[in-house]
């Protein structure tokens, strides 16, 4: 993974800016004795907001940016002068970004289309000026508000690709065969297990110019929702996935056997990802004779569409792409579609598996500990000159 660009985990630490603070100013000017009150209010604090980006399609460019800050809001100052209001801070993500709260694990925001923004920490308001306090019973105030603080969290950013269908099998079952065959992505394919290290989408083109795009993820095996393997990390990639396509080798020993294997592991990782409609191929068909066929029919699930393929010599793909774009276009296919939409449910992240992630990954997972000095000497840095930043 390390000479790979797709990051799909980023733990980073935001902070918000805090509000200026009001000032306390009584006005003494020439010939004026009783100028009153001029302290003017203070400026508000930036904002940290999330940004959908098309243009994006990993977390790549977060990775070595663990620390994002929003300007703090300015001073008030005499003669009613309104301190500046400090500059947001909007971090780009791709669609299909969901947020998490590092420390409890909890879901904060999900960011599913282009431009779309989020106010993930609000600035501090502004505090008021002497002069905003001013009464018939109390014309000259000597107090002013202080601005509202600032807000910090840090937060895990997680990927989940958008596709219409998800590859679901043993590694070295033709997943990416597949995909390189129907599309124009060239993920690696080579003979031996997990030759893919990180998921792939390609866009299959139908009949009519139309199209859908198909994900492709690393195999999962037997026992990978106890970390065997490459586990279940990847799995995440196709929950969104409206339809699942499980591939199973078609000189395997037990077929129906492995395909209950990976219902197994979803279940284990997201029972819900069991009420997506489901398509089986039964791969490298060109190794089968008809006869061979036939009698594997029998044995095999009725539950779902089945379809023989082979990307070698392209036998069954034009079956395979009318069978999947007909259960992508039906009625209860769409039906779930829209109801997902309405009643879109969350699971609060599992920080004990993250934290396992993570250490596989090396020490991306670790977020650095940010010291209060250290903070104001930054605040000192960025604001004394602020025209460096613009």
């Amino acid at each position: 993974m390390a000479e790979s660009n797709f990051v799909d985990y980023v733990k980073i630490y935001c902070r918000s800016g805090k509000g200026g603070r009001g000032s306390m100013h009584l006005r003494h000017v020439k010939y004026q004795p009783n100028g009153g009150p001029d302290g003017g209010d203070g400026g508000h604090g930036g904002s940290i907001i999330l940004r959908g980006n098309h243009n994006y399609w990993t977390l790549l460019h977060l990775k070595y940016q663990r620390h994002v800050y929003a300007e703090h809001g300015g001073n008030g100052g005499h003669d009613k002068c309104h301190g500046t209001d400090g500059k947001d801070a909007y971090i780009d993500v791709p669609c299909g970004t969901v947020v998490y709260d590092a420390e409890t694990g909890k879901y904060i925001c999900d960011v599913t289309y282009d431009k779309q923004e989020i106010v993930l920490l609000k600035g501090g308001r502004g505090g008021l000026g002497n002069f905003q306090f001013r009464t018939s019973t109390n014309q000259a105030p000597r107090y002013a508000q202080p601005g509202e603080p600032m807000e910090e969290k840090t937060v895990i950013l997680e990927l989940k690709l958008l596709a219409d269908v998800g590859l679901v099998g043993f590694p070295n079952a033709g997943k990416s065969t597949l995909l390189s065959t129907l599309s124009s992505a060239r993920p690696k394919i080579a003979n031996y297990p997990f030759t893919t290290l990180e998921p792939s989408l390609g866009i299959v083109e139908y009949r009519d110019k139309q199209s859908f795009v198909m994900a492709d993820i690393p195999g999962i095996i037997e026992g990978a929702s106890e970390g065997k393997g490459l586990g279940l990390r990847f799995l995440r990639h196709i929950e969104r996935n409206s339809l699942l396509l499980f591939m199973v080798p078609g000189d395997t020993d037990d077929i129906k056997r492995e395909y209950e294997i990976l219902l197994k592991e979803l279940q284990q990782f997201n029972p819900d990802m069991l009420d997506k409609h489901r398509v089986l191929a039964v791969t490298k068909c060109d190794l089968l004779d008809e006869e061979l066929i036939g009698m594997l029919t029998s044995t095999l699930p009725t539950d779902l569409p089945v379809v023989f393929i082979s990307s070698v010599t392209g036998k069954g793909l034009d079956e395979l792409k009318d069978v999947l774009w007909k259960v992508l276009n039906s009625e209860s296919n769409k039906l779930q579609e829209i109801t997902a939409e309405d009643t879109l449910v969350h699971r609060d992240k599992d920080l004990q598996a993250f934290t396992q992630e993570m250490q596989e990954e090396g020490a991306d997972g670790a977020v650095e500990e940010v010291d209060e000095d250290d903070i104001e000497d930054l605040d000192d840095f960025e604001y004394e000159d602020s025209d460096e930043n613009d």
